[in-house]
């Protein structure tokens, strides 16, 4: 790990600013902050060398899966960013809203030595791990931040210069952390202005790419003070529903307009009297809008919801592939318009998922809490946030909190939120918390069984008399939810040997659906199908699925289920060299499993890394039968000719005539 400073000589630099003995870095109250929690709080060394901690493959999946549509709505800028700081040497992180670095982009001649700096996918950055950095300084003052080189509270980041800056879901709440670091960069840290000024606007397009994403289903203004500017780059997006209720803002629409925090009206924001905003949508034009706060004028254009189908390729695990319905582009309009986002799980083919969506049809917004039980990777969020969308809140916030991904420590307060000051660190303003955030909307509480029994008796008061007490406060907050649970647990077991209270068992088991395991589903030739055409039309190529391994799949256990197949599906899909996707295209651990189950008259599966003696053979016998003409030769193995010459010149494949 390179360092700047020798580890002794940083360390004892921390130590006197910290003490006060010595000069503050940077004068920055913030660093100074920063390196006493550091210091103080969370008894880091400063003199450390060590690199950050980095997640697992499997722990790190399972964070990507979570947060699919966020790296869907900012994949296209993390490659804009790293493509204009490229060439000047830094990287691109994006991390989640507890620092996990869930996608990045590297030059991959450079990943190795960026990886050696600790610059590198899974790893961790919060400030009570690693201290002072520019990820841990978002996450805490929720604030972009240049983190220069000594800047830094650890020896073994001294080389580095970190631009971060926030990144916010429609809700006001935290969802992920933007950042460009570089390994090696001039000492005066005004050589980090204009990085700093590109990261920050592009967080600002993931938030708004991403509030359009989720604000799908309603009307959208987009505005500008200048007219020229608002079909190129409208700065304020507001969604409001059919009745004109405003449902969400982006940061700059929040900033510019009064009161756009709280419930609203449109009429209560702009003097609409002379046009209806939504008759704008529909004929596609731009207005001039004065609004009722100070008299200033905005050029809006208002975009018609686009239904629950949001922008291409989002959400895909709320896809309805994943319960194994039929296509939405082979359902009826008018199936779709009656059912809502419960359509797709009532068609399935599936007897137990269709009668899941019939209840849960009938008891969503009845203030009734649904309990979903089922293994991990069933689909029990995207059936959770259906509920949630075909029911009367479906504008209103959808939270998501997996109590078992939240350490101990730190479950209450994202839970219930704290007062301004209530700890050491805590943020200047305070925090809502999730349960506030979900005001007026649905809570959904993943994996519920590993609540902590403390945070169980405060959850029940919660449900009991609709208030929550944020720590430190005084003053309880009136709050109206509907509440879905998820666990892959035995409730009813936990309850009886004590490790579950229950009588909060008692509160959420209002409607109990279980959720079909993959392996038990009678739609799983068609569910495989339809995630492997998802997949293909995402991966940009006509790609079919060899039949043999199609039968294979359906017979296969999957213990990962949803999410497992999803998976298999997309590396066989990004991996494929040919038009047909076929067993040598899976990964090497899912070939493994599925040979050493050993499915009745089917070859063994090879890992891609073997020989090539068998591919050699398939092309000769190609070739052979197709009177050594390449284009025939080439459309019955399923590639093109010019792949079919690449292989042939690797394999030193020579014909007849040239013997």
């Amino acid at each position: 790990m390179p360092y700047a400073l020798a580890p002794t000589r940083h360390a004892e630099r921390v130590r006197g600013a910290v003490e006060g003995r010595l000069p503050a870095p940077n004068d920055s109250p913030r660093l100074v902050s920063s390196w006493q929690r550091s210091f103080e709080r969370y008894q880091l060394d400063p003199g450390s060398v060590i690199g950050p901690r980095v997640l697992s493959a499997a722990e790190l999946r399972e964070i990507r899966d979570r947060e699919e549509a966020f790296l869907r709505a900012s994949g296209q800028c993390l490659t804009r960013l790293h493509e204009t700081v490229r060439d000047a040497d830094y990287c691109v992180m994006l991390t989640d809203a507890h620092g996990v670095t869930i996608d990045y982009r590297i030059d991959r001649e450079r990943r190795n030595h960026f990886k050696h700096a600790g610059l590198y996918i899974g790893s961790c950055w919060s400030e009570s791990e690693e201290g002072t950095c520019g990820i841990a300084s978002v996450l805490t003052d929720l604030a972009p931040i240049t983190v220069h080189k000594t800047d830094h509270f650890r020896a073994a980041f001294t080389t580095l210069t970190c631009s971060a800056a926030p990144i916010f879901a429609p809700g006001g709440e935290l969802i992920g952390v933007l950042d460009a670091s570089a390994v090696q960069s001039p000492d005066n840290r005004d050589s980090q202005r204009i990085v700093n000024q590109l990261v920050r606007q592009s967080a600002t397009l993931i938030e708004d790419g991403y509030f359009l994403h989720r604000t799908s289903a309603c009307w959208i203004l987009f505005g500008h003070q200048n007219r020229n500017y608002v079909e190129a780059q409208p700065e304020l997006l507001i969604a409001f529903d059919e009745n004109g209720n405003v449902a969400a803002a982006n940061r700059r629409a929040r900033e510019c307009i009064p009161g756009l925090d709280g419930p609203r009206h449109i009429d209560e924001i702009f003097d609409s009297s002379h046009v209806q905003l939504r008759d704008i949508g529909r004929i596609e034009a731009i207005a001039a809008l004065r609004l009722r706060a100070n008299g200033a004028m905005l050029y809006a254009r208002i975009r018609a919801p686009l239904g629950r189908t949001g922008f291409p390729g989002a959400a895909r695990a709320s896809s309805p592939a994943v319960h194994g319905a039929t296509p939405l582009r082979n359902a009826r309009a008018e199936d779709t318009r009656d059912h809502g986002a419960l359509g797709p799980f009532l068609r399935s083919a599936d007897a137990r998922v269709a009668e899941n969506a019939r209840i849960a049809q009938r008891v969503a917004g009845k203030r009734l809490p649904v309990l979903l039980l089922g293994e991990t990777g069933a689909g029990k969020e995207v059936f959770a946030r259906a509920i949630h969308d075909a029911g009367p809140r479906h504008n209103r916030p959808f939270v998501a909190v997996n109590c078992g991904a939240l350490p101990e420590s730190l479950i209450e307060s994202e839970l219930f939120g704290y007062a301004p000051g209530a700890f050491t660190g805590a943020r200047r303003h305070g925090s809502r918390g999730k349960i506030a955030m979900a005001d007026g909307g649905t809570l959904f509480l993943d994996e519920i069984g590993d609540m902590p029994l403390a945070l169980q008796t405060r959850l029940l008061r919660v449900l009991a008399e609709g208030e929550v007490l944020p720590l430190g406060g005084e003053t309880p907050t009136h709050v109206d939810l509907e509440v879905i649970c998820a666990t892959h647990r035995d409730l009813t077991q936990m309850a009886a040997s004590g490790t579950f209270r229950e009588d909060l068992y008692y509160r959420l088991c209002g409607a109990v659906l279980t959720l079909p395991p993959l392996r038990e589903r009678h739609d799983i030739a068609g569910l495989i199908e339809s995630v492997f055409a998802e997949e293909a039309q995402a991966a940009g190529r006509p790609l079919v699925l060899d039949t043999d391994l199609a039968a294979r799949l359906a017979a296969f256990a999957w213990p990962g289920n949803l999410r497992q197949l999803r998976n298999a599906m997309r590396y066989a899909c990004a991996v494929c060299d040919t038009v047909r996707v076929e067993a040598r295209h899976l990964s090497s651990d899912l070939a493994a499993q599925l040979a050493a189950t050993g499915n009745p008259g089917s070859a063994p599966i090879r890992n891609p890394a073997d020989n090539h003696s068998d591919e050699r053979s398939r092309i000769i016998a190609a070739l052979t039968a197709h009177r050594w003409r390449p284009n025939a030769a080439a459309a019955a193995l399923g590639i093109s000719r010019a792949t079919l010459y690449r292989r042939i010149a690797k394999l030193g494949i020579v014909g007849p005539h040239r013997a």
